[in-house]
Formats: structure tokens, sequence, C-alpha cells
């Protein structure tokens, strides 16, 4: 049976491995900048950046965690509700397909609407055909007339001291 967790500071260390396997799926293995360090500090914060639910399995020695989606909250204009951006869903590949992912989801879900929050959204690359398959089965609905855009780095510098 899975287990969902808020996690807390005492999570980072967890949330960061997730972040790195991730970032190894993601075919992006170098482009992890977070640490140990800086995620306990935003999960103390009195006001953190993120929230995250960590999924847990029974294990030979207790619980292992094995999943966690990493949120946010935000806001839409048009109908004047907040909702969730659901930044990461990681799932250790030997407990892919076990239920934990749609648990992770689920209790996302419960969140926004135990707020009266009006959605729930995330992004998913278009290569990730597993996951893709996984978001239709559950009855996401790809925003087909979005793109994502970016500015970071030197980019952002750079407009952010233009005069």
């Amino acid at each position: 049976m899975t287990t969902i967790r808020t996690a807390g500071p005492d999570d980072a260390a967890t949330i960061l491995a997730f972040i790195h396997a991730l970032a190894v799926y993601e075919r992006e293995p170098d482009a992890v900048e977070a640490t140990e360090a800086s995620l306990r500090a935003q999960l103390a914060a009195d006001h953190p950046p993120f929230h995250c639910l960590v999924a847990s399995v029974p294990g030979e020695d207790g619980n292992r965690d094995v999943g966690m989606a990493l949120w946010f909250p935000t806001y839409s204009t048009w109908t004047g509700t907040p909702g969730i951006h659901l930044e990461d869903l990681f799932v250790e590949p030997d407990a892919r397909g076990s239920g934990v992912g749609l648990a992770l989801l689920t209790a996302l879900a419960d969140e926004v609407v135990a707020r009266g929050w009006g959605r729930l959204e995330w992004a998913v690359l278009d290569w990730n055909q597993p996951a893709i398959d996984f978001y239709d089965r559950i009855g996401a609905a790809p925003l087909s007339e979005w793109t994502t855009w970016r500015l970071a780095g030197d980019d952002l510098h750079a407009l952010a001291t233009r005069t």
C-alpha cells in the first residue's frame, strides 16, 4: 500500500535524490543546481517556494520512499482562482506501474479540491510517451495551443539590467 505524506525539511536529501534521478531520466544529468541545504532551508521557510508530497511503500526494513510530487501554487486571472502547478512527478523505476504515480496525483487533486481551487496543471516532455499515456488514462488533456517559454541565465540578467 502506498502512503503519501507532506515533505518537510528532513526530506531534503530524499527530494534531491529524486530530482537527480529525474534529471537523468530527462537526459539532463548535469543540470541540477539545487542542493540538500537549499531544499532544506526552503522547506523550513515560513512561506516555502514549493511544496512536496513523498510516496512510500512497505519495504524489507520499513517504509521506503519511492516517489514525489513537487508543486507550487498558481493563479488564473480568467477564473479568478488559484491552482497547483506540478513541477516534478517522479516515481522510482522499480515502483512504476504499481499505482504510486496515481496515488500522488490523486493526493494533489484532493488538495486542489479541498482548497476550493480550480486546476492542476503540469508540463511533460514531448518524447516521454509513458508519461503521456499515463496522463491520458487519468483524463488529463494537453493544452496544444500553448507553448512554454523561458528566460533564464545570461538572457534573464541582460533583460533585468536593460536600460
